[in-house]
């Protein structure tokens, strides 16, 4: 299964979107299946049968997946993450279903794939995005199951496009020129100590002499 597909890539903007892949749709018409053959096979009243297939229903779209869409926008300066839930948004009659996290581009310092447990199905994969606040955000709400080349490739995609690696060296640059502006205080601090010995000393050894 691809773990997200890329919709638009320009220069400033690189959006991304992952749909409910062919499990959730199978597991959807599977269990609704049985909640149909119950209802249609079923002696019991009319009301039962409609719980039959209302709860098969329920069930089935608990454990669907979601959609989902990434913005990456260089010119605002925001990573935009939108979630669209259709379990949530029948359960709360339409209130609610969808959701959206706004994070500052210019604290993204990383992207990591990150190995997860997917329950009954093994394990999976999922893109984390790293701040530089410590604060850690998944790109998506469900991992991808299968090989980790997709997750991989877009991880490298990502990274191209917003420039972490030319970013990770700048750091990197600025840290070992700022502990090397500290060694050179340490050694000018040292330095001057000593001469302060060495003064100290000289004035010692006059009165002995005379």
């Amino acid at each position: 299964m691809v773990y997200m597909v890329v919709e638009e890539h320009t220069a400033d903007v690189l959006r991304l979107k992952r749909s409910p892949g062919i499990r959730s749709w199978s597991l959807l018409v599977g269990i609704a299946s049985v909640g149909l053959a119950a209802a249609y096979y079923s002696s019991d009243s009319v009301l039962w049968k409609l719980f039959y297939v209302t709860g098969c229903l329920f069930v089935a779209l608990q454990n669907m997946e979601e959609w989902e869409e990434a913005v990456f926008d260089k010119s605002k300066g925001n990573i935009e993450l939108k979630t669209f839930s259709l379990y949530a948004l029948i359960l709360t009659l339409w209130k609610k279903g969808h959701e959206k996290v706004l994070l500052d581009l210019r604290h993204l310092r990383d992207i990591s794939v990150q190995e997860e447990k997917v329950r009954y199905l093994g394990k999976g994969y999922v893109l984390v995005l790293r701040m530089a606040t410590g604060f850690s955000h998944p790109l998506t709400q469900s991992a991808t199951l299968g090989g980790r080349s997709d997750i991989d490739a877009l991880a490298a995609l990502l990274k191209r496009f917003l420039g972490l690696d030319a970013l990770h060296q700048r750091l990197s640059q600025e840290e070992e020129d700022e502990y090397g502006n500290e060694d050179d205080d340490d050694f000018e601090q040292l330095g001057m100590e000593g001469d302060d010995e060495s003064s100290d000393a000289q004035d010692e050894s006059e009165p002995m002499s005379q």
